[in-house]
């Protein structure tokens, strides 16, 4: 007479050690938690063409108050506005403040939410579902992206190459440095055209 000796598995074994008792946390289902945090992400992808619209507008105001900034110090002014775009844009995008944000070139989708980090396009891995090789319940940020530039007026920019990601500005504010830049890239266009208005 063979008997067959049950399978004893790692999740068994906590289970049975785990102590007793009436608490059971609400909502704790890790498909629940995944469709959660997916949720926000996935609006700010169908909505990109509006974010568009709102993100060039935004642009515009920080770089009017410039000025502003220049007096009190970008220095200065970086932990309050860091502090702000971290969780707006953590909320909307679940952003990884890389500091080099790139999602009006990719469909409001944040290529930083790519478990591997790919900054030019999905890996071969992508499911036929659309989902991640890496993670099978989240799908994959690129067919988001894709799918989020084509309501972009300026949607063809997801064919731009992006640059590898500079760590050093990890945990930097990418709204005050391209405000920064934008300022420079205005006054040296505004010296360049003086000598030609008065020749």
């Amino acid at each position: 007479m063979s008997e067959t000796t049950p399978t004893v598995t790692q999740a068994t074994l906590v289970k049975k050690a785990a102590p007793k008792s009436d608490y059971k946390p609400a909502d704790v289902s890790p498909q629940r938690r995944v469709q959660r945090s997916f949720a926000v992400r996935l609006w700010s992808v169908r909505h990109s063409r509006l974010l568009e619209w709102f993100y060039a507008r935004f642009a515009d105001v920080f770089l009017l108050l410039h000025p502003l900034w220049k007096d009190i110090g970008y220095g200065r002014v970086e932990g309050p506005v860091k502090f702000v775009e971290k969780r707006v844009k953590g909320f909307m995008f679940d952003c990884r403040m890389c500091g080099q944000c790139i999602l009006s070139s990719t469909g409001m989708s944040c290529p930083m939410n790519c478990p591997k980090q790919l900054r030019n396009g999905p890996c071969g891995g992508v499911r036929a579902n659309g989902n991640c090789e890496v993670e099978p319940d989240m799908p994959c940020v690129w067919v988001k992206a894709w799918e989020g530039s084509q309501n972009m007026v300026h949607g063809d920019k997801i064919l731009d190459v992006q640059k590898p990601v500079d760590q050093s500005l990890r945990e930097t504010s990418a709204w005050l440095r391209v405000t920064a830049q934008a300022a420079a890239a205005r006054e040296a266009a505004r010296n360049t055209a003086k000598p030609g208005a008065s020749a």
